[in-house]
C-alpha cells in the first residue's frame, strides 16, 4: 500500500485521506527529506540525440561479442562438431568390410564383384573390401571354404596361419584351431606359410598340423567333398575329424573315452547324423551313445 501511496505523493495525487494515512508512516518523514533536498539540484544539461549516437557506438564496439554474436557462434560450432561426428561415422562405415558368416550345419554361396565364386563350409567367417575389389583382390577367411577365382589381377586370400595368392584358378582353403590345408584342383597357387613359399599346382595340396607341414596330392579338375555333403582325411588326428563332425552336424562332442591322437582316413556323411558316427567309429572299433544333442565315444572294451 506505502508503495501506491508514494506514487501518488510523488505526482501530488494523494486525496486528503490518503495524504493523512500517508504521513503517520515509519518511512514518511525519509522521503519528505529525500524529496526536500533533490528539489534544491539542478539536472545537467542533457543531449538526449548525443548520447544516443555513443550509446550506439558502444553498443557495437562492445556488446555484439556478447549478445549478438555469441549464440551465433555457439550455433556454428555445434554444427560445425556435427559435420565432424557425420563426416567421421560416414568414412567408418564405408571403410568396414563385407563379412559373410556361416553357422553350425550350414555353407553359403558368395559371388564376388568380379564374378569369382566362394562356398564357405560351416561355422565360417569370410571378409573383402567390396568398394575397392577391382583393385584389391584380398579377402580374410577364418574356417573354410573353396574358391573359383575369375581371371584377373592377384587374388589373395589370407588366414592367421598363412596366406594364398593366385591368378585364376580353383582351390580350397581349411584354417581351423592348429589345422591349415590348402588344395589345388586347377591352376597354381602360391603359399605363403611361417615366412616360406611354396608352389601348389593342380593335384597337390599342402597341409600343416601344429606347425608340420606336409603335402598331398589331389584330383586334378576335381572338388572338395564337402561340396557335396561329405568330409574327407587321409591320416589326420581323430580330433580335427570330430571337431569337423560337430561343426557339420551341431552335435557336441565328448572323446574323453578315447584317445583322440589316433590317425584318421575316410568319409563320413555332413547330412545324415547316425551315418556319419558309424563311418567313424567302425574303423576305428570305437563305439559311441548318441542322446540328443550330445554324443559320447568310448573304447569298445569299455563298461557302457
Amino acid at each position: 500500500m506505502q508503495e501506491d501511496y508514494l506514487a501518488k505523493w510523488l505526482n501530488n495525487e494523494l486525496t486528503e485521506a490518503e495524504l493523512s494515512e500517508f504521513k503517520k508512516s515509519d518511512t514518511y518523514a525519509t522521503y519528505l527529506k529525500i524529496k526536500e533536498t533533490t528539489a534544491t539540484m539542478e539536472a545537467p544539461d542533457f543531449d538526449a540525440d548525443e548520447a544516443w549516437k555513443q550509446l550506439e557506438t558502444k553498443r557495437t564496439q562492445e556488446e555484439p561479442k556478447l549478445l549478438t554474436l555469441s549464440p551465433f557462434k555457439s550455433f556454428l560450432r555445434v554444427a560445425a562438431a556435427a559435420v565432424l561426428v557425420l563426416g567421421a561415422a560416414f568414412m567408418y562405415l564405408n571403410s568396414l568390410d563385407t563379412t559373410v558368416s556361416t553357422q553350425y550345419a550350414e555353407n553359403k554361396e558368395i559371388v564376388l564383384p568380379d564374378t569369382s565364386e566362394v562356398r564357405l563350409n560351416a561355422a565360417s567367417t569370410l571378409s573383402y573390401d567390396d568398394k575397392n575389389w577391382d583393385e584389391n583382390r584380398t579377402l580374410s577367411l577364418q574356417g573354410e571354404a573353396f574358391f573359383k577365382v575369375a581371371k584377373g589381377k592377384t587374388f589373395t586370400v589370407t588366414t592367421d596361419q598363412g596366406t594364398v595368392t593366385v591368378l585364376g584358378t580353383q582351390f580350397n582353403v581349411k584354417n581351423r584351431e592348429n589345422f591349415f590345408e590348402v588344395t589345388c584342383y586347377e591352376g597354381l597357387v602360391s603359399v605363403l606359410y611361417q615366412g616360406q613359399e611354396t608352389k601348389v599346382p593342380a593335384g597337390n595340396s599342402i597341409i600343416a598340423i601344429n606347425g608340420n607341414l606336409s603335402k598331398n596330392s589331389a584330383p586334378i579338375n576335381g572338388e572338395p567333398s564337402w561340396l557335396r555333403n561329405e568330409s574327407s582325411f587321409q591320416s589326420i588326428p581323430l580330433k580335427y575329424v570330430l571337431a569337423e563332425f560337430e561343426r557339420q552336424h551341431n552335435i557336441n562332442v565328448d572323446s574323453k573315452g578315447i584317445d583322440a591322437n589316433m590317425l584318421f582316413t575316410g568319409t563320413f556323411s555332413n547330412t545324415d547324423t547316425d551315418l556319419a558316427l558309424k563311418s567313424i567309429s567302425i574303423p576305428l572299433q570305437i563305439s559311441f551313445t548318441l542322446e540328443g544333442n550330445n554324443v559320447q565315444f568310448y573304447e569298445e572294451n569299455a563298461p557302457e
